[in-house]
C-alpha cells in the first residue's frame, strides 16, 4: 500500500511538469531563428534588432564598416601603383610616384602589397556579414532555452563518516 502511494504521487509529479513543459513549448516560435537570420542577410543588424539585442548593431555595422572601407582603401591604392607602373611602362614620367619610388620593381611591390590587403580585406568583409547572419539565428535559439539562475549544477564533498564509518563521497545536486 505505501508502495502504490509513494508511485501515485511521483506520477502526479511527472503529470505536473509535462504539462508545463507542454506549456512552455506553446509559447516557443519555431521560425523566430530563420526569421532572424533572414533579415540579418538582408541588413546587417536588422536580426540582432529582432532578437532584441540592439546593442550588437553598433559592433555588426563597426566590423562590416571597417572592413568595407579597408577594402576601398587598399583598391584605390591597388590601382594607383598599377597605373603608374603602367605608365612608366608607357614612357610617360608624371605619375604620383615620381619624386618617392625611383625603381619600377618598387611600383610591382606596392602594387602586390595592396592587391594582397584589398583581397583579405574581402575575406573579412564577407566573414563578418556571414557571422551577423549566425549571430542572429544562434540568438534567436538561445532565446528558447532555459537559463534561469535555479537551474544550476551545485558539486560538493560529503563527510559520511558519522553514518556508515569513515568514507567520502560525492553529492551532486539538479536544481531546477
Amino acid at each position: 500500500m505505501k508502495n502504490n502511494f509513494i508511485i501515485i504521487i511521483l506520477l502526479n509529479f511527472s503529470l505536473i511538469t509535462t504539462a508545463q513543459d507542454q506549456l512552455n513549448k506553446k509559447n516557443i516560435n519555431i521560425l523566430r531563428p530563420s526569421k532572424a537570420a533572414f533579415y540579418s542577410a538582408v541588413f546587417p543588424g536588422l536580426g540582432q534588432v529582432y532578437n532584441r539585442k540592439a546593442w550588437k548593431v553598433p559592433i555588426v555595422f563597426s566590423a562590416i564598416g571597417i572592413s568595407g572601407y579597408a577594402y576601398d582603401f587598399n583598391k584605390k591604392k591597388y590601382f594607383s601603383y598599377r597605373n603608374a607602373y603602367k605608365r612608366r611602362l608607357a614612357g610617360f614620367n608624371d605619375d604620383e610616384f615620381q619624386g618617392l619610388i625611383l625603381n619600377n620593381e618598387r611600383l610591382l611591390d606596392g602594387q602586390d602589397f595592396y592587391r594582397k590587403n584589398k583581397d583579405l580585406s574581402m575575406v573579412f568583409l564577407v566573414g563578418f556579414y556571414f557571422l551577423n547572419i549566425l549571430d542572429a539565428n544562434i540568438d534567436a535559439h538561445l532565446l528558447d532555452y532555459n537559463v534561469d539562475e535555479n537551474l544550476s549544477f551545485q558539486p560538493s564533498i560529503l563527510d559520511l563518516s558519522g553514518e556508515i564509518g569513515p568514507s567520502m563521497g560525492i553529492k551532486i545536486n539538479y536544481i531546477f
